[in-house]
């Protein structure tokens, strides 16, 4: 070919179809990274030291937000951004998406709650996509933000899952990024042995431990929960009716299997003193026995609580009460039902019902009120037999009628 001359063997796009190309390509992209209205957070919009005023807040957060940026240009191991509620980690691990989809790299980004939602419809028969097909586009794709890791339920199967997401990106060294706000020590331990291995992954706490609420045996005020095992209660009641035994044996063998393989809800209704208190408290001391993790929490309790972290002098502020009892892994939520009704308590109490019925977290309640005297988006929520299971404790109150009184320590309002 003689210089200067066109080469009319090969085809050069025009500038404008290069745009078009281009353009398209983009939207492929963001249509993958299944972002949504995230493509807004960037690191433009990111303040370098957070939304704190807490100084020592302030320099984890900068550590952490230099830290992004050098992944999301040249992302390589795991990045893990660990914290509470609303500190600004999810804000950085789509920054770091969007960042990669500006330089035309693929990046895919979801919830595990919503990974595992979309895993479990894929068995439909109406599912547009095969299962196999949608958990390996996950598993393999270049780089995967996995946000809200630990607010999954812990069931068995959910374990299997996320072990092998897991296992398959840490064998591959696939880049990942991981937001979590349990502590990275509290989480399950085949997945934080991977998140420690200092070699692969960089770890940052965007806050401070929190004063958690979630512990592994009962504060000193919960004395009477501390003696309500399974081996305590009384499941026979021989003086009652047939049906009424029958109804209590069940009651029992629910909660004995609840406390086994903690899934989605369990609602106990009944009179005072008819079992349900026990039969919830006996889950929770089941848990601390494995090691595991569970909040017991009174709810009138647990509003004053709320009311008091306002008090400047409180030492624990108003987040750390609300995230630990909204995200606790394991929640028992005792006397629901006796709360004043006040608009306040309402709006706190669905916030924390909305959130743990939108992640599937594994909880525990106990009211005497039947669901029509409830809020209705509060009753909708317990009677949804997709995740909860609502039984009708029919037994009478335990105590009427003895001679012996019933003492009742602090948080100990409905004890057998």
């Amino acid at each position: 070919m003689s210089p200067g001359k066109p080469d009319f063997s090969r085809v050069v796009p025009c500038h404008c179809s290069q745009q078009k190309s281009e353009q398209e390509r983009l939207t492929r992209l963001q249509r993958y990274s299944n972002l949504g209205s995230l493509t807004s957070l960037t690191f433009k919009n990111v303040v370098p030291q957070g939304m704190t005023e807490n100084p020592s807040d302030q320099e984890r957060f900068y550590q952490a937000f230099q830290a992004a940026q050098s992944f999301a240009d040249k992302p390589e191991g795991w990045l893990v951004l660990a914290g509470s509620s609303g500190c600004g980690k999810t804000h950085l691990a789509a920054a770091i998406a969007n960042h990669c989809l500006e330089d035309n790299r693929p990046v895919f980004y979801i919830t595990v709650p919503d990974l595992l939602d979309h895993l479990r419809s894929t068995f439909s028969p109406g599912s547009e996509i095969p299962y196999d097909e949608f958990f390996e586009q996950v598993r393999s794709t270049p780089l995967l933000v996995l946000d809200d890791l630990g607010v999954q339920s812990s069931t068995p199967w959910a374990k299997e899952k996320m072990d092998q997401l897991l296992n398959h990106r840490f064998n591959n060294q696939l880049p990942t990024v991981i937001v979590t706000i349990v502590p990275v020590d509290e989480l399950e331990e085949r997945i934080r042995t991977r998140l420690v291995n200092a070699s692969f992954c960089q770890v940052f706490s965007l806050t401070e431990e929190s004063v958690a609420l979630t512990a592994y045996s009962w504060p000193a005020d919960f004395e009477l929960q501390r003696e309500m095992t399974f081996d305590s209660f009384d499941a026979k009641r021989v003086n009652l009716p047939l049906e009424q035994r029958q109804n209590l044996a069940a009651a029992f063998q629910l909660a004995l299997d609840f406390a086994k393989s903690p899934d989605g809800w369990l609602v106990f209704q009944g009179v005072n003193g008819c079992g349900k208190t026990h039969l919830a408290a006996a889950i929770v001391n089941y848990r601390y026995q494995l090691r595991k993790p569970a909040l017991f929490i009174v709810v009138p309790d647990f509003l004053d609580h709320l009311r008091s972290s306002f008090n400047p002098e409180s030492k624990v502020s108003y987040d750390q009460v609300f995230e630990s009892v909204k995200k606790s892994p394991l929640l028992v939520l005792d006397d629901f039902g006796k709360q004043t009704t006040t608009p306040w308590a309402q709006e706190k109490l669905y916030q924390v019902i909305n959130y743990r019925y939108n992640a599937r977290q594994p909880t525990v309640i106990t009211t005497n009120c039947s669901t029509d005297e409830m809020d209705t988006p509060i009753a909708s929520r317990f009677v949804d037999p997709k995740i909860s299971i609502l039984f009708h404790i029919t037994a009478p109150d335990y105590w009427a009628g003895k001679a012996v009184p019933r003492a009742k320590p602090r948080g100990a309002r409905r004890g057998r």
